[in-house]
């Protein structure tokens, strides 16, 4: 266990110290100690990195995509975490909204503030005209 006290966060080396805890305890279980330090980290990350870095105004999908290349993360990476391949597939070809479970699970995987993966954005309609 992690004997460390959390405080917010002032400087990019304390953010790394965090986010390598967070990976630590990432899978920890329910009603652990460790779970609730998990929550707090998430908490500390991301009000550092709302009050430090400026996303780029791009659709969700195209901000899901740098995450994936920032992480080294492919489709199948995200398709274990969602459980559905197929549909991963859809919503990265812009052919299917994103749900919310995929907010959910995509937000903390890629670190991204599900303020951003909510916003509207056009999807590919096949077609039609032959």
């Amino acid at each position: 266990m992690n004997n460390r006290t959390w405080f917010l966060i002032e400087s990019d080396k304390e953010y790394q110290q965090c986010t390598l805890r967070y990976e630590e305890v990432k899978h920890a279980e329910k009603g652990t100690i460790a779970h609730r330090e998990k929550l707090l980290l998430v908490h500390l990350i991301a009000a550092y990195e709302e009050k430090s870095w400026t996303l780029p105004e791009l659709d969700p999908i195209a901000l899901i995509k740098i995450r994936m290349k920032d992480f080294g993360y492919k489709p199948s990476d995200l398709a274990k975490e969602y459980g559905d391949k197929g549909t991963v597939s859809k919503v990265l070809n812009y052919k299917q909204s994103l749900s919310l479970l995929m907010i959910r699970k995509f937000s903390e995987l890629l670190r991204i503030p599900a303020q951003y993966l909510i916003k509207e954005y056009e999807l590919k309609t096949p077609d039609t005209t032959t």
